[in-house]
């Protein structure tokens, strides 16, 4: 927020001096102004450094005083001990360097221009002593002291960096392409955004502008080649990144074979243009010198600020664009690092964002830069974005901007459009017609402060800067600048491992040379794998049934080449209901000059998921690839021999039994195909056996109803037997009484009912004798169901065994290979008693 108090103005040309100046922890950015007097005060305009967290800008035509106001911002952020990162892509704010407490002509005499002082007619010591002269009114005038001008120097390191020269402190890129410290599965979206980013400068690099994420499948591979590696936690090297172009650690991008998406040739052509840069002896600058660590460009070892100047000058727009990009993604990794804070932690100053953060276009730039105005806040981290053209930037992105400084403008063009923008930033009671009016009578070192944090806009004279502005400064200059203020630039980036002598081999084939740190290429369009060192020194050493003595020491690891080719066999027989996978897998560590005998090679199939597409150790040595490795037309002829011998060497035996229709792989033993035949004839025992127990239970429940009848029948008989015996015995008795009495009865009747009792027994006897012939008749027809049983069981147990063997080879469509190339074995160097032995570090 910006203080200002209301004491009585004067003119700026004569702005009285301060015997102290108490800023109160605020930034000293100059004294109020009357444009409508064109006074200014005695009121400082102090604002508040915490106001910076939601960014600033800062517009002025050449000549506004805008350069001074921003040294004057950066001076008055290293007295708070408020880090920054600066870039400069003129030469400009390499000014922040020339603060001479002293105020001497000698301290100026090395920074005069020899040329504008002869214009003045000069010599460069007169020069340097007027300029020392109105350097010492100058802040004077403003109640700066050389105390404070000493403070300033104390306060932060100070130091010009020139990434891809050497002309200031180098910087190496390498520590832009290491994988992010963050967890892939915590933070995979912000990764990938700074992916997007890597992959989008990259390519700009190499020539390819106006990238699409989306639609560039260049953008595409090298997105999905960091992502291989990222996630895992590995770096990609430039080289390494050149090699996995050539041959990606990955088959499929999308739903679409890799070499169908990007196919091998084209692929090759992009790792040609990509390593064209690196070949080129100009781009080593940019692999050596200080690591893009944020931490450590923006704090020393003791904690001290840092504050760092990036010089582009020198650079070309691809070159710029490239640095800026890769310099805003790590300053973006390191706030995500960052504890949450409402005070201003670090300053990221960009002197000219023209063509970084344009209103329409997608440079790479742009990405990373509106996600800081977007985050960057909660992180402490401000940006102050400075601009002479008002016309092309983004207004949508600045709105993110809290502070904005406005000087003169150079045309009403810029005016109108930078009142447009302010107009969709600022918080309601805008009113543009008084901002016009304002913004059209500044002049030079005049601003229009608008803050969001504030009220009302504030008119302010800049102060006087403490640092000499020199103007830009050539290249030439930064040595001598860097030694002035003993500038240091940290830790170098670590150099790459040299190559060594022969290392002698007594588990390897030897070869013509000895291992080298460079990993040679292999042929384009022939996979390139790694099989993981799993194996530690000591488990290594058993496997290897060797003994370890006790001065054995593990010096580093080694990768031989060798061809590894693997296939999946498909097997489809739908006559036989067959569906059978199997891998075939050959592992050749000396590929002989001859034809290939693939028997002798066959090896375990290998999982393909712990197959790795870049070494473990970054500074591994490595073997010769030689002979047919060395030649991809040789690799495709072996290939397709490799695919032949898959296909005659995959036959398989399919376990049949016809009478049942039972078929299976040979993935079944014979004991577990014949209780898959049993099960099966068991199934069809059980649905025969029910078909003739329908058969049987009819006829037998025919006879039950017959026996069942007749056994009635019989039960009345023999009770009508009973009831006649009664009668005819009844009929005799009253004969014989009959007699007696004199009476006489009648001979029919009791003839009669001798016949009818003789009647009844005949029938009885014929029951019994039915009775007894339907239960022979049961029984007879039990026998038959227990003998059709037996015949069904040993019909079905014969079929069961019916067991045969079908040979059975694969449709050559159905062979895929799913790999075929070099793969690089891991063995440990390890020194035993002066000599270095290798053994085999993986399984």
């Amino acid at each position: 927020m910006a203080k200002k108090e209301t004491k009585k103005s004067t003119p700026a040309k004569s702005a009285p001096k301060s015997d102290a100046l108490n800023t109160k922890g605020k930034f000293y950015l100059g004294r109020v102004h009357d444009l409508k007097k064109s006074l200014t005060s005695t009121d400082p305009v102090l604002y508040d450094p915490a106001d910076l967290t939601t960014h600033g800008v800062v517009f002025g035509m050449t000549g506004s005083g805008k350069t001074g106001l921003c040294i004057s911002l950066l001076e008055e952020a290293a007295l708070q001990g408020i880090p920054a990162l600066m870039i400069d892509p003129k030469g400009d704010i390499t000014n922040l360097l020339l603060h001479f407490p002293n105020l001497q002509p000698a301290d100026f005499e090395p920074w005069i221009n020899p040329d504008e002082a002869k214009r003045s007619g000069k010599d460069v010591q007169q020069a340097a002593a007027d300029t020392a002269a109105m350097w010492s009114k100058g802040l004077a005038d403003w109640g700066i002291d050389p105390e404070r001008i000493q403070a300033l120097a104390d306060a932060a390191e100070y130091a010009v960096y020139t990434p891809g020269s050497d002309a200031g402190f180098p910087v190496s890129i390498l520590a832009s392409l290491q994988a992010p410290q963050e967890a892939w599965d915590e933070h995979r979206e912000a990764i990938r955004e700074r992916i997007a980013s890597t992959a989008t400068a990259i390519l700009g690099l190499v020539g390819f502008t106006d990238v699409d994420p989306v639609k560039s499948r260049e953008h595409i591979l090298l997105a999905n080649l960091f992502e291989q590696a990222w996630s895992k936690g590995k770096d990609l090297g430039l080289g390494e990144l050149i090699r996995q172009v050539q041959n990606p650690p990955i088959t499929k991008l999308g739903v679409l074979d890799l070499d169908q998406f990007f196919p091998p040739k084209e692929r090759g052509a992009l790792a040609l243009r990509l390593n064209n840069i690196l070949a080129a002896p100009s781009f080593q600058t940019w692999l050596e010198g200080t690591p893009l660590d944020i931490e450590k460009l923006l704090f020393t070892a003791s904690g001290k600020p840092r504050h760092s100047v990036f010089l582009l000058s020198h650079l070309s727009d691809a070159e710029r664009m490239f640095f800026i990009t890769l310099l805003y993604s790590a300053v973006e990794t390191w706030m995500r690092s960052q504890r949450g804070t409402g005070s201003l932690r670090a300053l990221v100053y960009f002197d000219e964002i023209h063509g970084y953060l344009p209103p329409v276009k997608e440079p790479p730039s742009k990405a990373p830069m509106l996600r800081m105005l977007k985050q960057a806040r909660a992180f402490g981290v401000g940006q102050l974005l400075a601009t002479q053209n008002p016309v092309d930037v983004d207004y949508k992105a600045l709105s993110n901007a809290g502070s904005w400084f406005i000087g003169k403008l150079q045309t009403d063009r810029d005016k109108e459009r930078l009142l447009d923008g302010l107009e969709g930033a600022a918080p309601g009671g805008f009113k543009r017609s008084d901002y016009d009016k304002q913004i059209s009578a500044l002049d030079k070192r005049v601003f229009l402060l608008h803050n969001v944090h504030d009220k009302q806009p504030v008119i302010f004279y800049t102060r006087w800067a403490m640092n000499y502005l020199a103007g830009p400064l050539t290249r030439s200059q930064i040595p001598e600048l860097n030694k002035l203020a003993s500038a240091t630039a940290g830790a170098p980036a670590k150099a790459s491992k040299p190559s060594t002598s022969s290392k002698e081999e007594p588990n390897m084939t030897p070869t013509n040379s000895g291992p080298v740190s460079h990993r040679p290429i292999v042929p384009t369009g022939v996979q390139e794998l790694f099989m993981p060192a799993s194996l530690g020194l000591e488990a290594a050493a058993q496997a290897s049934r060797r003994a370890l003595p006790a001065d054995a020491k593990r010096t580093g690891l080694v990768y031989h080449p060798a061809l590894l080719a693997q296939a999946q066999v498909r097997i489809l027989q739908r006559k036989y209901n067959l569906d059978f996978e199997t891998q075939k897998a050959a592992l050749v560590t000396d590929v002989p000059a001859r034809a290939l005998r693939w028997d002798d090679f066959e090896h375990e199939p290998v999982d393909e998921r712990r197959l790795e597409g870049r070494p473990q150790d970054d500074e591994a040595l490595y073997g010769e690839l030689s002979g047919q490795l060395s030649d991809g037309a040789q690799l495709k002829l072996l290939e397709r021999d490799f695919s032949d011998w898959v296909y005659r060497a995959s036959e398989v035996q399919v376990w049949a039994n016809d009478d049942l229709k039972v078929y299976a792989g040979p993935e079944l033993t014979r004991e577990e195909f014949a209780a898959l035949c049993a099960q099966e004839a068991q199934a069809k025992r059980n649905d025969e056996v029910e078909k003739a127990k329908q058969k049987f239970d009819t006829q037998i429940k025919s006879l039950q109803k017959k026996l069942e009848k007749e056994r009635r029948e019989l039960t009345q008989d023999e009770q009508k037997v009973s009831q006649r015996n009664m009668e005819a015995m009844g009929t005799h008795l009253e004969n014989i009484i009959s007699l007696f009495g004199g009476r006489r009865r009648s001979l029919t009747t009791s003839l009669t009912k001798h016949r009818m009792s003789s009647e009844a027994k005949a029938r009885v006897e014929d029951s019994k004798a039915t009775i007894t012939s339907l239960e022979k008749e049961m029984q007879e027809m039990g026998e038959q169901v227990q003998q059709a049983m037996e015949t069904i069981d040993n019909r079905w147990d014969a079929v069961a065994d019916k067991i045969s063997q079908i040979p059975l080879a694969p449709a050559r469509k159905d062979i895929y290979i799913s790999t075929f190339g070099v793969v690089w074995l891991p063995s440990h160097l390890v020194n035993v008693g002066g000599r270095e032995v290798e053994i085999p570090a993986y399984e």
